[in-house]
């Protein structure tokens, strides 16, 4: 077994903090990885509070990881020692399955092992990125591109393909109308890619003081949905709503803004479920649809877009130490737009 140390939630009732623990040797075919970077998810929050769904603890958070390989197994091909490499939110699968076999391995149909809080294949429990090292299989490891920053990279491990997915998955593009609802962590994501792919793209807050922020972010328009005048004249004129929001908000209010035919996409998460009228989607045949992460050829696909196009996340670099009232300020809104773990904080 191999010693690494990280920081860890021994119960929905505890902070993190520092824990040392094992994972597997490295086999035949596994990377090891030396975590330099790790990004702080909205979902490692609701995880370690039990908001979701009962946890496995101790829980070691963390789905957003950039490193560099520090050890191979004999049978791995893809990657060597000194290889800058990244994990996302999955680190296994059935790999046999027709989603598997179609690169849909987020959809696998026994259910993809998450990369924390949840049991590997083994039935042993998964352990993330807030730690000094991680063991994944090759075929779950991504080649990051040294053209960018690492630290801001790590993001694009869950922020970045949980919005890139969908947006290539409905072909938003030159001629659509995208909204953006909401501007942390996913939203601002959203708008650099969907102005990327040649959308047009609103940004929905609720929040004027934003403003300036999603245009500098590339945005050609910005909604205050508190204001009814702002909200009518953008009623019935979205292809897509892209909803990053993981709190309780009206969605009838929102399939309002929808075009015939128009689609609101859900990526984010509220602890409380969602709640629409059957009416809002009868009136304009229009679709509610929900899009997990990405499988991992189109995650390495957005990674290398990503490098073409100079497109990484807005981060503020955290040490680990900091890691609780970093979650206080998330909890506020108070991060643009992601917190990265520097692990070389970790001691």
């Amino acid at each position: 077994m191999i010693q690494a140390k990280g920081y860890a939630a021994q119960s929905p009732e505890t902070d993190l903090a520092p824990w040392n623990f094992e994972r597997r040797d490295v086999g035949p075919h596994d990377v090891q990885i030396e975590i330099l970077y790790c990004g702080v998810c909205h979902s490692d929050l609701h995880q370690i509070k039990n908001d979701w769904f009962p946890g496995i603890f101790p829980m070691v958070p963390g789905h957003e990881i950039v490193g560099r390989v520090i050890r191979t197994g004999d049978h791995v091909k893809k990657f060597k020692t000194g290889d800058l490499a990244g994990v996302g939110c999955m680190v296994d699968s059935c790999q046999e399955c027709e989603n598997c076999k179609a690169g849909l391995e987020q959809y696998c149909l026994e259910g993809n092992t998450q990369t924390y809080n949840g049991l590997g294949r083994d039935g042993v429990p998964t352990y993330g990125g807030y730690s000094n090292t991680i063991i994944v299989r090759e075929e779950f490891v991504l080649h990051v591109s040294g053209k960018l920053s690492l630290a801001a990279t790590a993001p694009l491990l869950c922020a970045g393909i949980t919005t890139y997915s969908p947006l290539r998955h409905w072909k938003v593009g030159k001629g659509h109308k995208l909204a953006v609802l909401g501007l942390g962590g996913l939203g601002h994501m959203a708008v650099k890619f969907g102005v990327a792919f040649g959308a047009e793209v609103t940004v929905l807050s609720t929040s004027p003081s934003k403003e300036e922020a999603a245009k500098a972010l590339g945005a050609h328009r910005f909604v205050v949905t508190s204001d009814p005048e702002q909200l009518a004249a953008v009623t019935g004129t979205f292809d897509f709503i892209l909803d990053t929001v993981s709190a309780k908000h009206d969605m009838d209010m929102y399939l309002a803004l929808l075009k015939t035919d128009g689609t609101h996409i859900c990526v984010g998460v509220p602890a409380e479920g969602i709640a629409f009228q059957a009416f809002s989607l009868l009136g304009g045949r229009k679709s509610v649809a929900g899009s997990g992460i990405g499988g991992i050829p189109e995650t390495q696909e957005m990674l290398d877009f990503c490098a073409e196009h100079n497109i990484v996340s807005e981060i503020e670099m955290i040490d680990i130490n900091d890691i609780t009232s970093a979650y206080e300020r998330m909890l506020k809104g108070d991060v643009r737009y992601r917190f990265v773990i520097d692990m070389a904080t970790l001691k």
